[in-house]
């Protein structure tokens, strides 16, 4: 990879530069790249910005821009998704709407050019040629191996789900006006050049997509061109635009994002209605019934300040809490991203191999960045003797071409619960890089069985 980086100039010096420009030479040799780890994958990517600088300057605080001059590298990128990829793809079966849009931005706003039904090739390019429209693909991880290979680390890396769209716009073109998004935005170039325009955020970390009006976000801070090879990240609530210079061949982008809905307002949604039902058992306040009529009027000053008093003795309970009741972001997080990437047809993630484990048998954990250990009430009552168990949750499963569709009725999670007092011998094969199953903490040598059985039959568990 690139060993080193040169700040570059800007081509507007008006105003403070706003983002890390690095410029990287070739040094030779392939350049792809690092899929060794989550991490190792992840720093590949923003080479030659280390992960530990990444974070500290850039991440959720302002852009970064990587330029590089890597011919090898370029060529990776543009094996990512080309034009060409359409024709194929479109006999597999792609629609408007829910796989393809076609687009362009006319006075500042979207113009939507999709037609009904099925998406066909050369419908595509006539709109892509006449029209002068750009192509979005939605999430190509669903049919493109090495974008696949690519989100499913950068998953199991930021512990969020990771999306992808493709723009594909032609040269003096532009698809969508200014607008900001309510994700992390990572910008690989892969064909031709893209023209960009950064702006200051109106809201920063924003929550939600927005498109903004030209007189609102006044002169871009920056400008300036990507090339295939180059990366660009900018925090969700930047305010962006990009179009294809005229006289050039078109341009071809992949946007990965991630992190939307995943702040700590999120967190504290998410576990906060566990933290109440657990205090409730053991404290009689909680349990005592509201004033009469209190949902019937304007909230009182009493109300608001007995509701803080509980507040307070939430934080001061959550300082000697060891396990936090989550309700819904670590299974949905689960339950919805990328199997683990495979060559072949994926036997080992369903079909249980090797021995069977028993007493004396060592096993360990496997495929841990997918899978997660939680502790929720029991889904099966509803009634006041709810208890807590230990529920795991895992992606083997998953199917790839429903990853970030949306498609929340056919979409089913997959794992294991246990009692509650499983839970210190689940910690012991989690934090363990080996295991004897009769060193676990639990009563009877049929429950310490019975337990790796249903781990080794969900493929979590391998016996060495």
């Amino acid at each position: 990879m690139p060993k080193k980086a040169k700040p570059a100039g800007n081509e507007k010096k008006e105003g403070p530069l706003p983002y890390k420009q690095a410029k990287v030479e070739a040094v030779g040799g392939p350049s792809t790249l690092n899929f060794d780890s989550p991490s190792d994958l992840f720093e590949s990517l923003i080479s030659p910005i280390k992960i530990e600088t990444f974070f500290k300057e850039f991440w959720e605080q302002k852009p970064l821009l990587i330029q590089r001059d890597d011919p090898s590298l370029a060529t990776y990128y543009q094996s990512l998704f080309r034009l060409t990829d359409l024709k194929s793809l479109c006999s597999q079966g792609m629609y408007y709407g829910r796989d393809v849009n076609v687009c362009r931005c006319v006075n500042g706003k979207k113009k939507v050019l999709n037609k009904d039904g099925k998406a066909h090739f050369l419908q595509l390019r006539k709109d892509f040629d006449q029209k002068r429209a750009t192509i979005q693909f939605h999430q190509p991880q669903r049919f493109k191996d090495e974008l696949w290979r690519i989100q499913e680390k950068l998953e199991c890396y930021f512990g969020s789900l990771v999306g992808s769209n493709v723009y594909i716009t032609p040269a003096g073109s532009q698809g969508l006006p200014p607008h900001y998004d309510d994700v992390e935005v990572f910008i690989l170039q892969l064909e031709g050049e893209k023209h960009w325009r950064l702006y200051h955020p109106t809201v920063p970390l924003a929550r939600e997509y927005s498109v903004e009006a030209e007189d609102r976000i006044g002169r871009p801070t920056h400008e300036f061109t990507l090339k295939p090879g180059d990366l660009l990240y900018f925090p969700r609530g930047t305010i962006h635009q990009a179009d294809t210079p005229p006289g050039l061949a078109h341009s071809t982008h992949v946007t990965i994002s991630t992190y939307q809905n995943n702040s700590w307002g999120d967190f504290l949604l998410d576990t906060i209605s566990g933290l109440v039902f657990d205090t409730a058992k053991e404290d009689v306040e909680f349990r005592a019934g509201i004033p009469r009529q209190l949902l019937l009027e304007e909230t009182t000053t009493v109300a608001t300040r007995r509701l803080s008093g509980f507040l307070r003795t939430l934080a001061d309970r959550l300082e000697g809490t060891k396990q936090l009741l989550s309700s819904d972001m670590k299974k949905d997080f689960v339950i919805h991203r990328l199997p683990p990437y495979y060559v072949g047809d994926g036997a080992e993630l369903s079909t249980p191999g090797g021995k069977l484990p028993r007493l004396d048998s060592i096993v360990r954990l496997q495929f841990k960045d997918h899978i997660v250990l939680t502790v929720g009430l029991d889904q099966d009552r509803t009634d006041e003797m709810q208890e807590k168990m230990v529920y795991i949750y895992h992606s083997l499963k998953n199917r790839r071409e429903r990853h970030m569709m949306g498609n929340e009725e056919e979409t089913e999670s997959h794992g294991l619960r246990f009692p509650f007092s499983h839970m210190d011998a689940l910690q012991q094969i989690w934090n363990s890089s080996a295991i004897s199953v009769k060193d676990l903490k639990l009563t009877t040598d049929e429950e310490k069985e019975s337990l790796v059985l249903s781990l080794w039959t969900e493929c979590l568990i391998q016996v060495i």
